[in-house]
């Protein structure tokens, strides 16, 4: 199932029922999974693995070196797991020695078109990325985020679990889970509860988390003075514990909380 025109080298490893479109481009040492489907004028270089059940559409790059100044050519890779949806001119780059040498993305991701993710990020799974999203160096996005269209996150930052940034945010700071952020520089907004709605959390739960994100940011305690009466919170509501351990292993500090 690949059209004629498309260039596969023969250093590429290539799964049952794989469609590769025209014009595409699949390098050495890139492996694809089963039924993934590479759309016409597509390229992934490698090394770089594919997963089962994505899709890259049109224009897709991924699997370049990295935009890293001090990159030497050593071999490092692009990882991407299942049912992944990749839209049109996204691009995705390979780790660098210094940041573990791995890009990697988790399963069932939705990432709208121009998404860029830089070197050695992080991505979860079940996360949207909006049109124009873009990940710096080193950026660790946990499971289920939502990353609002034109949204930019500073090198090694991280987001927290069903976080969520509005359109045109710009991150420059953590932002733990169940936070709603936006604006440039993005500052935290209140707890994010349609998402969490949707995700099937009970209304009691939700509630328990916008308590522990009041005693964060409307309590006017420092961090660790929070985590403090925080962990009082952890026994009563698992769900609390990603929030609290999330503020405790934060290196660049967290968002702070917007002006009203």
């Amino acid at each position: 199932m690949i059209h004629p025109t498309a260039i596969v080298s023969p250093g590429a490893r290539l799964g049952a029922e794989v469609v590769v479109g025209p014009y595409a481009v699949v390098g050495d040492d890139v492996e694809v999974g089963d039924r993934t489907r590479i759309d016409s004028h597509a390229v992934v270089q490698g090394p770089t693995r594919l997963g089962d059940d994505n899709h890259l559409h049109p224009f897709v790059s991924i699997g370049g070196d990295p935009q890293d100044k001090k990159y030497d050519g050593s071999p490092t890779r692009l990882e991407i797991g299942d049912r992944n949806v990749i839209r049109e001119y996204c691009t995705f780059h390979r780790g660098t020695p210094g940041g573990g040498g791995v890009t990697r993305l988790g399963d069932d991701n939705w990432i709208m078109a121009y998404v860029h993710v830089a070197h050695d990020c992080r991505v979860g799974s079940n996360t949207v990325m909006a049109n124009c999203a873009t990940l710096a160096g080193h950026v660790t996005v946990d499971d289920f985020v939502v990353l609002g269209a034109f949204t930019v996150v500073h090198q090694f930052c991280a987001l927290g679990r069903h976080a969520f940034t509005a359109m045109g945010s710009v991150v420059f700071k953590d932002v733990p889970p169940y936070v709603t952020a936006g604006g440039n520089a993005a500052s935290a907004r209140g707890i994010n509860r349609e998402g969490l709605r949707r995700a099937g959390f009970e209304p009691a739960t939700i509630q328990e988390l916008h308590r522990a994100y009041r005693l964060v940011y409307r309590n006017g305690l420092r961090v660790p003075e929070a985590l403090e009466r925080l962990e009082a919170m952890r026994a009563g509501c698992p769900e609390v514990v990603p929030f609290i351990d999330f503020l405790a292993a934060s290196s660049r500090g967290i968002v702070r909380q917007g002006r009203r």
